[in-house]
């Protein structure tokens, strides 16, 4: 699992971000001109990004209903606890399990999980239930996604707060 630095991005990452999302196919020059700073400049600041884990894979852009998978679910899974590697692996190995969280209350991990219709999901979950240390289940489907997940808001954030001066 990585981690990155909680403070890997800056403001001019901020505004590279923000212009890539505006125009996902422009260059580094071309972000280089849009925001006035040079291309190695753009080029440097996008590697170390990537390398720092700070950028994720374009694939998580993706909307999964485009694949087939209209549903949406999230799972509140209750594991053993001497068995956190085995859940961990067992959940990484089933391709519709695509986001697991630790967490604290009730469930020890939360799974978003999609799937193609509910008895696609009735399979996925029993295929989770079958991993060696799942103790149970519980299940919310997701009816309506009503906001996706967003960063621009902390983006414009950082680049206001970095770009004020100092008092």
């Amino acid at each position: 699992m990585t981690i990155p630095n909680p403070r890997t991005v800056d403001s001019l990452d901020g505004r590279i971000i923000l212009a890539l999302d505006k125009d996902p196919e422009a260059s580094a020059l071309a972000l280089s001109r849009t925001l006035g700073v040079a291309r190695n400049t753009v080029h440097a600041r996008l590697a170390r990004l990537e390398r720092s884990g700070a950028l994720r894979s374009f694939s998580r852009r993706l909307d999964p209903a485009a694949l087939g998978y209209d549903l949406m679910a999230f799972l509140s899974l209750s594991i053993s606890q001497t068995r956190t590697g085995a859940v961990e692996n067992g959940l990484a190995a089933i391709p519709e399990v695509i986001e697991v969280h630790a967490t604290t209350g009730d469930a020890d991990l939360m799974a978003k999980v999609v799937a193609r219709s509910t008895a696609d999901l009735y399979r996925i979950t029993n295929e989770i239930l079958e991993i060696e240390g799942i103790q149970r289940t519980s299940t919310a489907i997701s009816v309506l996604e009503l906001i996706p997940p967003r960063y621009d808001g902390l983006l414009n954030r950082l680049s206001e707060q970095e770009s004020r001066p100092s008092a």
